[in-house]
Order: C-alpha cells, then structure tokens, then sequence
C-alpha cells in the first residue's frame, strides 16, 4: 500500500524543476500556488513571473511528469499562470512607486536619428501581445511623436477625482506633450517646467494596474533623464543605437548617463542594422555591422537584438499603423518581439534581485 502523498513530498520533486530564465526552481521562486491534494489527485498552479514564456509548456510538462511519478498519485492537474513582478517597491532612494504600475522603463539613446521612438512604440506593442498591460508616456517633450506613431488624436480629460485619464490605441495607454500643446506647437521650456510636466505625467494620470510602463525618452543626455531619475523609481533602461561608429559612440556615453543615475540599463538595440533587398534577398550591412552587439558585450549590458532596415516599418510609423500591428510575423516583427521578450526576462530577473533572491547569470 502506497503513503498517502504529502504536501511536503510534492513541493520536493517540484524543486527539482527550474525557470531557464531566472535560473532557480520554481519551489523556491514562490511559482507554486493553490497546491490540493485529495484522495490521490494533485492540483496546482505554477504562476510565472512573465507573460508569454518560451518555457510555458516545457515547465508545465515537467512539474505534470515529476508529480505522477509520486507513488499514490493517482491524477496531476496544473494550470499555468503569470504575474509579473514590480522592480520599484523596493527603491533604495526612497522614492514613492507609481500607483498602479509595477516598472517603469526608459528608452533612451545618445543621439536622434537612429528611431528611438520608433523601438519604444514597437516594443510597447509586443509587450502587450503578449498578455501585459502596457502604457507609454512620451517623454520627448521637444518631439512628442509617439500619438502619430499610434495613429492617436486626442485631448487628455480627467476623472471625477482630477485625475488625468490616458488616450489609448492597439491596447496601450499613452500621455503625450502632444494633447497638450497641439500638433505643431513647439515646446520652449527651461528645466523646472521639464521636470513639473513629468511629475505630472507620473503622478496624476490615472494608470491602473500596469506591467510595464515605457518612457520615450529625448535623444542624448538631458534634463529629462534627470527629472525622471529624480521624480520615480525607474526600474531600468533600453538604450536604442545603430551599426554605426559615430552612433555608438553616442551610445556609449548615453549608458554611463543612465549608469551615473543609477538607472539599470536593461538591455541594448541595434536599429537599422542591415537590409535585405526584397528581390534578390541579398544582406547589404548600410551603417555597418554588429556595432551594437560589440558595445553591449565591451560595456556588459544585455543584447536586446537587431531590428533591420525595413520600408514597412518607416510607413507604418507615418500612418499610425506600427510594425507589430500591421505585419504580425514578419522578420522585422518577430525582431520586435524577441527584444521584448528578452527585456520582459531582465526585468523578471532584476524583480527577484530586488527580494534578495539570488540567481543564476542568464547565457
């Protein structure tokens, strides 16, 4: 006659499976949830700490098979999951999280030109198509771009409490200079009004409930980054760069600039990295080639990916309709994606960093 299972039993063969991403097993991760045992039947959730897990599958099967193989099991049911976690409760500065926003990322780059905005829309889309809730502030004050890119026209309207309520398009919340200040107005402020607009547009807008809030940033290395350092906790940085030598350079110094805030840099992506000719598929490297990677490894940030030269992704920015949206599964697409999903795993990693759980370096 076999032992009746036991709770403790069940969370020891789980410990023998592990999260790829973050490198523990999931016991030890907090992934196991709502774990019942009766009359032999084992049920649980395991609740991942990112949407869309290229390990989805592959951990549900292990933790299914690990269980079954316990004598007395007479049944395995697991359900999968997610919840991402916040990198900004913990701020070692002290500054006051964001209500309703769990992290906060700026996308930045040290010079204009090489479509930051651009990189910050797509990676805003994928994000959220992959189940998040994802918002945008356009930071770039001077350039709010971002309502064209979204194909958004809009005035901000307030709630009953005075707060600001967000446009939103394709599943993305947005605040933007633009709804402000009109399409063609320009904006010509000194920086204490730089830094109020932003406490604005993180303080009294009313976000609910979001995974991921991306900040298009200015190019190069301004007030704005400062006021945003200084105004919330940041939860890091995805510096946006091309081939290019005398981009990289820019670069280079727009990642000591986030470094100096003490703002993580997430993660590096090359822009425009090369062309494909769509008759003879023939690669032609037009600024270069692997400039972006080579810094990512000289300066140790993570390597987000390459996005290539690609017409479709200039007309989509023009007509409000991004690559993510009008293109689903393109290359230029899927590069997209695969960037966001590598900046959803470090933000994942630095979450639990932040709790003081060690973890393995991801290869």
């Amino acid at each position: 006659m076999n032992p009746p299972v036991s709770e403790a039993g069940v969370l020891e063969v789980l410990r023998t499976i592990r999260d790829p991403d973050l490198g523990r097993d999931i016991v030890g991760l907090k992934f196991i949830k709502n774990l019942k045992i009766e009359a032999g039947h084992v049920s649980f959730t395991i609740e991942l700490a990112l949407h869309g897990s290229a390990w989805k599958e592959q951990i549900r099967e292990q933790a299914r098979q690990a269980v079954a193989a316990l004598p007395g099991v007479s049944g395995v049911a697991v359900e999968m999951t997610a919840q991402v976690r916040s990198t900004t409760s913990a701020d070692p500065a002290g500054k006051a999280p964001v209500p309703g926003v769990r992290n906060i990322i700026a996308v930045g780059a040290g010079k204009g030109g090489v479509g930051k905005t651009t990189v910050a829309v797509n990676l805003a889309i994928a994000l959220s198509q992959m189940g998040n809730r994802v918002a945008m502030v356009d930071g770039d004050v001077y350039g709010p771009n971002v309502p064209l890119m979204l194909g958004i026209k809009a005035q901000l309207s307030g709630d009953e409490s005075g707060k600001i309520i967000p446009a939103e398009q394709y599943g993305i919340q947005l605040v933007s200079m633009a709804f402000m200040a009109g399409d063609d107005a320009p904006v010509i402020w000194r920086g204490p009004m730089l830094h109020s607009v932003i406490q604005q547009f993180f303080r009294e807008v009313r976000w609910e409930n979001i995974d991921y809030l991306i900040v298009d940033m200015p190019p190069g290395t301004g007030d704005i980054a400062l006021s945003l350092s200084q105004t919330v906790p940041v939860s890091g940085s995805v510096v946006v760069t091309t081939p290019q030598i005398v981009s990289v350079a820019d670069t280079r110094r727009a990642v000591r600039m986030y470094q100096k805030l003490n703002v993580t840099p997430l993660g590096l992506v090359e822009n425009m990295s090369h062309f494909v000719c769509p008759d003879c598929r023939h690669e032609s490297d037009i600024f270069g080639k692997g400039g972006g990677e080579a810094l990512a490894t000289e300066m140790s940030v993570p390597f987000l990916g390459r996005v290539p030269i690609y017409e479709p992704i200039r007309i989509g920015g023009d007509v409000g309709v991004p690559i993510t949206i009008g293109e689903r599964g393109s290359p230029a697409s899927e590069a997209f994606h695969a960037a966001a999903r590598q900046l959803a795993v470090q933000l994942a990693i630095a979450s639990y960093r932040k709790t003081a759980i060690p973890l393995m370096p991801v290869r």
